[in-house]
């Protein structure tokens, strides 16, 4: 016995839940994801990874918007036993929700109840948490709120940044998806319930956060480049233009915040200091700190902005 599966997804996260159900005995019906965008250079039109990959294995894929009540109809149409979501990148309307004997499963990269909302790996990593991992929860009305059927927790290392969180998290949340739905198919599910009040929330990262404050600790600092990279990236002025930093170790100096303290790109914080090892400028690769240099020239006392 088998599921007719309704997928709805959106980023390159989603694609390993999505092949490991394709290489299951369930079968897709229809992949959802997010409308093609333009690209801001070029401005050349591009489709989401996991409507790319779709498309690729043959799967039937729509983009239309979900409010919409033609598209309501068209989802019944399809007469799926069951809905998986994993990071498809808008709220499911209450009338799907309450469609007629049809559940709705999440893939949720936290353990729930803590990093309910949108952006609960960088989250965890900017808070310093040594451990996260996913949940499997079945979607209510409430945000992230509903009971889970299973969870799986992994460690998240001292330099850990939020792109290689993300992939060991993508594919630990594929197996736990598939394991989960066979819990389901099998009649032997146990939903365990969230408490609201450890209720935590990861709420969508702001521009304006990811820049450095260098008044801020060097181990702070350190927490945010892990959190933002690969993307968006934690950034500093450099000449008027922006420049990222990919990676970056605590070092044992002090100075006035901001300031560079030596020719190898040691900057001064409010306790201690960090080495840049890997950045990027504004249009350009990440590069090593010794490469960039190269190009760069940042003089000995040079206060980064």
């Amino acid at each position: 016995m088998s599921f007719k599966i309704i997928f709805m997804g959106t980023p390159e996260f989603s694609i390993p839940s999505l092949e490991k159900l394709i290489d299951s005995n369930h079968k897709i019906v229809c992949v959802y994801t997010q409308p093609s965008k333009k690209r801001s250079r070029g401005q050349k039109i591009k489709k989401t990874p996991i409507h790319i990959f779709s498309e690729k294995k043959g799967i039937q894929v729509r983009t239309n918007n979900l409010k919409d009540k033609n598209e309501l109809e068209k989802f019944k149409e399809l007469k799926p036993d069951l809905i998986v979501v994993v990071a498809y990148g808008q709220i499911i309307p209450d009338e799907y929700l309450n469609l007629h004997n049809l559940k709705f499963f999440n893939v949720h990269a936290s353990l729930l109840p803590k990093w309910r909302g949108a952006a609960p790996i960088e989250r965890a990593i900017l808070n310093g948490d040594k451990e996260t991992g996913i949940s499997i929860m079945k979607i209510e009305k409430k945000l992230d709120s509903g009971p889970y059927i299973k969870q799986v927790k992994i460690q998240i290392e001292n330099e850990t940044n939020s792109g290689e969180l993300r992939e060991k998290l993508s594919i630990l949340g594929a197996t736990a998806l598939k394991e989960s739905i066979d819990l389901i198919l099998s009649k032997t599910e146990n939903y365990k319930y969230q408490n609201d009040e450890e209720a935590t929330y990861a709420k969508k990262i702001e521009k304006e956060e990811t820049k450095i404050n260098w008044k801020e600790s060097a181990e702070k600092i350190i927490l945010k480049i892990n959190a933002f990279s690969p993307k968006p990236g934690a950034w500093f002025y450099l000449n008027k233009l922006r420049v990222k930093i990919h990676k970056a170790k605590v070092i044992d100096l002090n100075g006035e915040p901001g300031t560079v303290l030596d020719d190898n790109l040691t900057v001064a914080t409010k306790k201690n200091a960090i080495k840049i090892l890997k950045l990027q400028k504004e249009g350009k690769n990440i590069t090593d700190a010794d490469d960039f240099l190269k190009g760069n020239k940042i003089n000995k006392n040079t206060k980064l902005n």
